[in-house]
């Protein structure tokens, strides 16, 4: 006689042979070092889940993993839906920065005189593109639709919804208008889709550039740090108080029942584990996985350990994709990420531990007086694409960035290499400061740039011959360099400077100077950005899928995670997507009814 196995049973034999057959499970491979591996006693318990815990530490109606841009949304919305809520955050209080805080604080806000319906094609084509006649596949045909239909309907509210949390942010910088970046999607003029806008109190005119944004006055606050106060510090901390955050609480992995539904979470309070009840739903709102070492090398394009570099928060470790993939969930995209090039350096918790590099949101890569080439040293692109939000370039140039030689077998643009002189030095720094990294103390950099220079991060040379032999002592160069090639490649721009005119790649003439006043220097730059987006499978009830696109009961996802942007992206989808999707996901985890 047969034995006959539970659901979940039937699911964990499934996810094993999954696990087993792309690798993951096995010893050395492709994941097998911290993202399982080093957590087989959390793998073995999801081949078999436990029978649902009888004691709990805590109970909530919805438990939500992670408190950025999509959790705090998520939870305002199931709170407000009438469900007693609970939010477990990796990141202490006092160093909350998540990447939401770390972010520009950009979004998006369309005219609402444009067309509903076409403001549905133009949204499909972002997420999906199976609409565009020349696109040759889309990206998530299975969900793009009604997912595109939600996308529509949610996106005209997020303004309303921050300036109810939080009436002082100044509706000036909120106002629709201006143009897309993708004129050449489906109904882009009826659309009125409109540019990427601004988050910010009324008064950060008069905020002190010398004081850190998270230490700066509400009243002064903007960008990134304007957005989070909005939500965690008044949407919830002020306004719901109600709802508990534990603090220095990483989640560690997902309680199912018998028939794989989502019950709970096991997370760790310093050496002490702790069990927590969800009533109704779970949802997962952690961020991406910019800092797993062994889901970069699985996933992402190129040498995705040693040859990328992401400036948000190094906490952002993927520990929400590994415990979805435990329970079942399905992946989709998983390469994808909001990405241009920027620099990245060895230093950081991330590096000592991992060897991975810290990013930084990198200002000169389209400034006067530099000049961008690869490792033989020849120039390979319009620099201004790199910055530009006007055009369509911008979060894709990651692209142009892992570029692969099939003759040489190599990445010549990894690194790449942005060449400056003194002048650009002496001008400002030649990362972000306020933001970011560096905005948010993770990162060391001084006004003059010099601190770097000193620390080897930038090279400099009285000439370009030397400036040439130092980059070839680089073993990241890998001794590609060839000296000719960059003097002539940094002559010849300065020619089309002298001329007003770039011959070779159309740069906007605004952004062109001379390379020509030593001594000069040389910057490492990386494919990276501030988020991976692929992750975790889900649909417009954000309800995350398995691998055959059935949901997985009580279970819930918004945010990078599981971005809805998996063809391209606007700057400022992420925090859009954080309201719109956070706030679907957090109201239909309250609309559940709680289990017994």
């Amino acid at each position: 006689m047969v034995e006959k196995k539970t659901a979940t049973e039937e699911k964990s034999l499934s996810r094993r042979d999954f696990l087993r057959n792309t690798g993951i499970l096995a010893g050395g491979a492709v994941l097998g070092t911290g993202l399982l591996a080093g957590c087989s006693d959390s793998a073995a318990k999801a081949e078999a889940p436990p029978p649902v815990e009888q004691t709990w530490d805590y109970e909530a109606d919805v438990v939500i993993i992670g408190l950025g841009g999509a959790g705090a949304s998520a939870a305002i919305e199931a709170h407000d839906a009438g469900a007693k809520v609970l939010v477990i955050e990796k990141q202490a209080e006092k160093t909350h920065y998540p990447n939401t805080r770390m972010s520009g604080g950009v979004w998006h806000n369309p005219d609402p005189m444009g067309d509903r319906g076409a403001r549905v094609e133009y949204i499909k084509a972002m997420m999906s593109g199976e609409n565009i006649p020349w696109k040759n596949e889309g990206e998530q045909e299975h969900v793009s639709a009604e997912m595109a239909e939600m996308f529509a309907d949610g996106i005209m509210d997020v303004e309303n919804f921050l300036m109810t949390q939080a009436p002082d942010l100044d509706p000036a910088g909120m106002a629709p208008g201006g143009e897309a970046s993708f004129p050449m999607f489906p109904k882009f003029k009826e659309a009125k889709y409109g540019k990427t806008i601004n988050t910010r109190y009324k008064d950060f005119q008069n905020a002190d550039d010398n004081v850190p944004a998270y230490e700066q006055p509400k009243e002064q606050k903007s960008a990134g740090e304007a957005f989070y106060w909005a939500l965690v510090e008044e949407g919830i901390k002020g306004k719901r108080p109600e709802i508990q955050i534990l603090f220095s609480t990483p989640a560690k992995r997902l309680i199912q029942g018998e028939n794989g539904e989502i019950r709970g979470v096991i997370a760790t309070q310093g050496d002490k584990e702790i069990k927590v009840k969800a009533k109704r739903a779970v949802v997962l709102s952690s961020g991406g996985y910019e800092y797993n070492l062994p889901m970069r090398r699985a996933f992402l394009e190129g040498p995705g350990v040693t040859g990328w570099g992401f400036y948000g928060s190094p906490d952002n470790t993927g520990d929400g994709i590994e415990m979805a993939i435990l329970v079942g969930a399905g992946l989709v995209k998983v390469a994808k990420a909001a990405s241009r090039i920027e620099s990245a350096f060895p230093h950081g918790k991330n590096w000592d531990e991992k060897g991975l590099k810290m990013g930084s949101n990198t200002s000169v890569t389209s400034s006067k007086n530099s000049v961008i080439v690869d490792n033989f040293g020849k120039r390979y692109t319009d620099e201004h694409i790199i910055t530009d939000s006007t055009r369509p370039y911008r979060y894709q140039f990651y692209k142009e960035a892992v570029h692969y030689d099939l003759l040489t077998m190599n990445y010549p643009r990894i690194p790449s290499w942005i060449i400056f002189d003194e002048t650009r030095r002496t001008s400002s720094p030649v990362v972000g400061t306020s933001g970011s990294t560096v905005g948010y103390g993770f990162l060391p950099w001084s006004k003059d740039n010099l601190d770097a220079i000193q620390r080897g991060w930038i090279l400099k040379a009285d000439t370009l011959e030397e400036l040439a032999a130092k980059i070839k002592a680089d073993p990241e160069n890998r001794e590609l360099i060839d000296t000719q090639t960059l003097i002539d490649n940094v002559k010849k721009f300065n020619e089309y400077c002298a001329v007003g005119v770039d011959k070779d790649f159309g740069r906007t003439p605004a952004t062109m100077g001379p390379v020509e006043k030593p001594p000069f220097y040389a910057m490492k730059l990386y494919p990276g950005g501030p988020n991976t987006k692929g992750g975790i499978d889900a649909n417009a009830k954000r309800e995350a899928l398995d691998w055959n696109a059935k949901p997985i009961p009580r279970l819930y996802t918004a945010g990078e995670i599981s971005s809805v942007f998996k063809f391209t992206y606007q700057a400022g989808g992420n925090l859009t997507e954080c309201i719109v999707c956070g706030r679907v996901a957090g109201k239909n985890a309250a609309g559940q009814t709680p289990w017994s």
